[in-house]
C-alpha cells in the first residue's frame, strides 16, 4: 500500500460552503467513488492558520497516481459533482489530479516494521 499527505488550500470566503461539502461527501456514494479509486483509507481535516484555512488529506491506496487518474477521468455522476466542488473549495482542476498531488512522503513510520525515510 502507497499513502499520502497533502493539503489543499480552502479559497477565501469558501470555508462554511467548504464544511457542508466535507458533511455532505459522507455516504454510499463517497464509498462507491473511493473503491473505484482503490483508497482504502482516507482521512480529511481541518487546519486553521494564520496563511488561511487548508484542507489536510491523508489517503492510502494500492496505487496513488491510479487513484488520482480514476477520479479525474470518471463519468460517474458522484465523481463529477465531486471535482466540480473541489475546483469550487479549492481551485484543483480535473488536470491537476491526472497524477499524485504535488507531495513527497519524507518519513512513513510503522510500529510494526521499523521506520523508513524516503
Amino acid at each position: 500500500m502507497e499513502c499520502i499527505v497533502w493539503s489543499a488550500p480552502i479559497l477565501p470566503g469558501k470555508l462554511d460552503a467548504w464544511r457542508v461539502f466535507a458533511e455532505s461527501a459522507k455516504g454510499e456514494d463517497y464509498d462507491r467513488s473511493r473503491k473505484r479509486m482503490g483508497v482504502v483509507r482516507e482521512v480529511v481535516s481541518l487546519m486553521q492558520t494564520p496563511q488561511g484555512d487548508f484542507a489536510c488529506i491523508f489517503q492510502e491506496a494500492k496505487d496513488i497516481a491510479k487513484a488520482y487518474q480514476v477520479v479525474a477521468q470518471s463519468d460517474d455522476p458522484y465523481d463529477i459533482w465531486f471535482r466540480d466542488q473541489i475546483m469550487e473549495f479549492h481551485g484543483l482542476t480535473p488536470e491537476m489530479l491526472q497524477g499524485p498531488p504535488p507531495a513527497v512522503v519524507a518519513v512513513d513510520y510503522h510500529n510494526d516494521e521499523g521506520s523508513t525515510v524516503a
